[in-house]
């Protein structure tokens, strides 16, 4: 590893300056944003395509995710790219089935898309699970990734960066709101996919080019399709667990669907999915595929590293000159602070609009945005208070705290999903199946917690492959919400006027509806989304 010289620490100055110019020049070009909370949280709802598809992916590719891609594709090849690629034809499922009821509801969150859908009970819940679970498992492996990057690339102590990285973060996200998060965003999408088409470019040379690193690596290592005993990458898995796990992360979190929710319109919102869904193809190559170089490199003497998720450090301080190398640092410290500021604007709005406004449903504008800014800097400091514990809960307990996710997103996709196509499945029933999905995916994480002392059913219920456990409780979590449904009485036509297919054209839910701009979009749009399409179809053929 090459120590970092004065041009590497020059371009990670630039950088720094640059994001924020953007933050504070957009902040302050708008002075409404800090009187109107639609702006403040939703960047005024005047978002256009590009700088919402930009958004979507750099908010989603954070630092853990290139080194854990780049990792896992140093372990066992192409096969973690079906999450990508996936993620491009869930991402076409938001634009197309959800953004319609989203944005013509005129909702600030997806706690409030629930209550109007169903019941105050279901905001409650949802609010609750996603603010303790992006300060417990997003936020901290986030802050734990910045962290690390200070100390393996550029040899600054591990907490000095992690506080660098979350003051720096905190303060642009603070002033500007949703508004300089997706401009910084925007910023920060070309900075990332410029630093890791490097590293590829850098590492495949090295290596002696792409059928070098196919002779390397074994034909194995190519296909994204595995069979059903694989323990990690099913294809059983990824073909009906995974687009569950899609469905919550891309279409019914906050922390992504905010994006689409500050769109200027209908037409804008989906053509950023598409945008997003085309960018989403990019990490399989420029991601994964430096994992396998670096595998590649091991092999023949170039590198040297202990365990994979060392494989893209060990790369970048090997390989990468002087200037390079620091430009390469920024991207990744570009993909930390992206996904950070997005996870931190999301939670102050979620305390803001579900918990604070619903005690205080009198508060003026003004309030209401100083509350977003507090809860703001409370995350900030939270997060400080997060860090040294951070070291503490490692090792598998560690990983075992971030699959709660994937224990906790079944329900939430069904209620969602269901809710929108089935107009007879009511609050009991999303109740109903919210708690048993709950108490099905901790009794999973505990049993898994200590799977070596289980034996039996209970033992298999621990060893299940994630994806597989996912479509289970999905299907579960179904099953409750429309039975118990049936057993209760059906929601008011009211309740559901405008907020099914069923009921699309019943009534509007709010003024400020927002209708389909330009027809001529909507079929551009059908032939941008076929040909994205045909390129995974491409895509799952070539690495089959």
């Amino acid at each position: 590893m090459q120590a970092f010289q004065f041009l590497d620490w020059l371009f990670i100055a630039i950088y720094f300056m640059l994001v924020f110019a953007v933050a504070f020049g957009v902040g302050r070009g708008r002075d409404s944003a800090l009187k109107s909370s639609a702006d403040y949280f939703l960047a005024g709802r005047h978002a256009g395509w590009f700088v919402i598809g930009a958004s979507l992916f750099a908010s989603n590719i954070g630092a853990e995710h290139i080194v854990g891609l780049a990792g896992t594709g140093a372990a066992s090849g192409m096969a973690v790219g079906q999450f990508e690629i996936l993620a491009s034809l869930v991402l076409l499922l938001l634009g197309w089935v959800f953004v319609p009821f989203y944005l013509k509801s005129g909702v600030f969150t997806m706690p409030e898309f629930l209550e109007r859908r169903y019941s105050s009970g279901a905001r409650w819940y949802l609010a609750i699970i996603s603010i303790v679970g992006y300060v417990i498992t997003k936020i901290s492996v986030t802050i734990a990734a910045g962290g690390i990057i200070f100390e393996t690339l550029m040899g600054i102590d591990f907490w000095t960066g992690a506080l660098l990285v979350i003051i720096a973060t905190g303060i642009y996200t603070i002033f500007g709101g949703l508004r300089a998060v997706l401009y910084t965003d925007l910023l920060q999408m070309f900075v990332l996919v410029g630093g890791a088409i490097t590293v590829t470019m850098f590492g495949l040379s090295a290596l002696g080019g792409w059928d070098a690193m196919v002779v390397s690596a074994g034909e194995g290592f190519f296909s994204v399709w595995k069979p059903m005993s694989d323990p990690d990458f099913p294809w059983t898995g990824i073909v009906f667990g995974a687009p569950i796990l899609g469905v919550w992360y891309w279409c019914t979190d906050q922390f992504i669907v905010q994006r689409v929710l500050a769109a200027a319109d209908i037409d804008q919102a989906r053509r950023g999915t598409i945008f997003g869904g085309l960018l989403k193809q990019l990490p399989l190559f420029i991601f994964v595929v430096p994992g396998m170089v670096a595998f590649g490199l091991l092999q023949k003497g170039v590198l040297d590293y202990d365990v994979p998720d060392q494989a893209l450090p060990a790369l970048i301080g090997t390989l990468l000159p002087v200037g390079i190398r620091g430009l390469v640092v920024a991207g990744l410290l570009a993909a930390l602070m992206s996904s950070l500021s997005s996870m931190f604007n999301s939670c102050s709005t979620l305390f803001t609009w579900d918990i604070y406004r619903k005690f205080h449903p009198d508060a003026s504008e003004k309030q209401l945005v100083r509350v977003g800014q507090v809860a703001t800097v409370l995350l900030v400091g939270v997060s400080l208070l997060w860090i040294p514990l951070i070291k503490v809960i490692s090792g598998q307990l560690f990983v075992y705290i971030q699959s709660v996710q994937a224990y906790i997103s079944p329900p939430i996709a069904a209620v969602f999903l269901i809710g929108l196509f089935y107009k007879r499945v009511n609050a009991q029933g999303a109740i109903a199946s919210l708690i048993v999905g709950f108490v099905l995916g901790m009794g999973r994480l505990l049993a898994e917690l200590s799977k070596d002392s289980l034996s039996g059913f209970l033992y298999a219920y621990a060893d299940i492959n994630f994806l597989h456990f996912a479509f289970f409780l999905f299907v579960v979590c179904t099953a409750v919400l429309i039975g118990v449904s049936l057993l209760t009485p059906p929601p008011s036509d009211e309740q559901i006027a405008g907020l099914t297919y069923a009921t699309a054209d019943a009534g509007k839910t709010t003024d400020s509806a927002l209708p389909i701009a330009d027809p001529a979009w909507a079929r551009k749009d059908l032939w941008l989304s076929i040909v994205l399409v045909l390129i995974v179809v491409v895509v799952w053929i070539v690495f089959s």
